[in-house]
């Protein structure tokens, strides 16, 4: 076997090995020790609200009736809202805006429903206040309106003064523990948050300074000592969940108007189990059709090219399990086109070889002569789907289409694989079955009329 054919083969047939054990349903994952080396990376198929079922959240302006809000405010509330998704590490969520200041939120297979709404609807204003020589009690409503209590204020609520600084002045936010193990924020101010930190604590050492979110006391530490590095921590009763939900709502920023949930439902599988059973079946014969129709159309050729779809079928998929992405209805519907486009870089192929061979020129150098006057053809068309693909993910991301977003992935994902497995695992196998293993009988490549038989002969 030649070295080129042999070095290429290999590559091949391990690059098929790993995707097939990553794409297999019941993959374990890779999980090994090399040389001090740990790799412990599960593979799971991420699906989607309308296979795996999740929550639909509805959320609302909660303001007056008499109180109009303006559309910008609803748009920043709900870009918020979506990088607050993001965070929870959500697949394919929908977020988007509805009629009567609603925005929909939809969170495929989530495992804490409770946790997620509360992370959605909570405004997430922190505020630093000026507690006076009094500590406040962890739970306290406070009201930062200047002046005394006015008569409309609520008995439960507490009278304070100056707000010294509030979460706009946070850098940055993340998750910590203290010597004990229990869970605080670990924060960084902004150089003007840090500035007004310091000269506060600085000129009111010994005084206590309540810390609250969304109007609630969550800690009433005293000040020790000036704090001028612009760090800080913020430490409670929390469990690590409310830490990290905390963290989420303090990183991505305070929504502009409060939002309340009207509703939130747990939301099955759109499609059904039975009627994802169906499609699977579908898409199988379907498979199996384009198979068939490749061996009885180009013969040997058809059966190399169905060996290199299987091929990109399992890198595909593995590629799916490993970025991940996750399989809606749509995605599925893209990842099938691009099988179409697969298959139809071969029919170019193979058609373009079966009209140099009519035209006289040898078997070796037909093939050769099919991949290079079919690869303008097959470079264009894919290379205007990405375009494609590349506009409908940007629209969808600016619009918060999730499920278009989802189809322009797959499809991209799948065109890209296609060029693989057409340009370079087909050419490999022909290459090997033609120069190493020797095969020349042109009727396997589809001629059958003596007319067709080269007149330079098989060399």
């Amino acid at each position: 076997m030649r070295p080129k054919n042999l070095r290429m083969l290999i590559g091949i047939i391990l690059v098929a090995a790993v995707a097939t054990f990553i794409a297999f349903p019941s993959s374990p994952g890779i999980h090994l020790n090399l040389f001090g080396m740990k790799i412990n990376q599960d593979y799971p198929i991420h699906e989607g609200l309308d296979l795996k079922g999740g929550i639909q959240v509805l959320l609302q302006a909660d303001v007056p009736a008499t109180t109009t809000v303006d559309q910008s405010s609803m748009q920043s509330a709900e870009f918020i809202v979506q990088r607050r998704v993001d965070a929870l590490g959500v697949s394919e969520p929908l977020v988007q805006l509805a009629s009567g200041n609603r925005i929909i939120v939809q969170l495929p297979g989530i495992q804490n429903p409770d946790a997620a709404v509360k992370t959605l609807g909570d405004t997430g204003l922190l505020e630093f206040v000026d507690a006076g020589s009094t500590p406040l009690q962890t739970g306290t409503v406070i009201d930062t309106s200047q002046g005394a209590p006015t008569s409309g204020t609520k008995p439960a609520t507490t009278q304070v003064y100056t707000t010294v600084m509030t979460g706009k002045d946070l850098q940055s936010a993340d998750v910590g523990f203290d010597q004990y193990g229990h869970p605080l924020i670990d924060f960084t101010l902004t150089s003007n948050g840090a500035k007004k930190f310091g000269d506060y604590t600085t000129k009111n050492v010994g005084k206590y300074l309540a810390i609250s979110l969304d109007k609630q006391v969550i800690e009433s530490p005293v000040i020790q000592q000036p704090i001028t590095d612009g760090r800080g921590q913020i430490s409670g009763q929390f469990t690590l969940q409310q830490a990290q939900d905390l963290v989420i709502q303090l990183r991505y920023g305070s929504l502009p108007i409060p939002l309340k949930v009207v509703d939130s439902q747990e939301v099955g599988p759109t499609l059904g189990a039975q009627a994802i059973q169906q499609s699977i079946v579908a898409g199988i014969i379907g498979l199996g059709i384009v198979l068939a129709f490749m061996v009885l159309n180009y013969r040997l050729p058809g059966v190399l090219a169905d060996l290199a779809l299987l091929i990109y079928a399992a890198v595909t998929f593995a590629l799916f399990r490993m970025i991940p992405v996750t399989l809606t209805l749509a995605g599925i519907a893209g990842f099938i086109l691009s099988i179409g486009m697969a298959v139809d870089a071969n029919i170019l192929i193979f058609e373009r070889m079966k009209e140099e061979l009519r035209a006289g020129r040898g078997l070796h150098a037909s093939i050769e002569a099919g991949f290079e006057r079919a690869w303008p053809s097959i470079r264009d068309s894919n290379f205007s789907t990405l375009i494609t693909c590349t506009i409908l993910y940007w629209f969808g991301a600016t619009f918060g289409a999730s499920i278009i977003q989802g189809f322009a992935l797959t499809l991209a994902i799948g065109v890209i694989v296609s060029l693989f497995t057409a340009i370079l695992v087909t050419r490999t196998f022909l290459s090997v079955v033609v120069d190493d293993i020797g095969v020349r009988k042109l009727s396997l490549f589809g001629l059958h009329e003596p007319t067709e038989v080269a007149r330079e002969g098989v060399a």
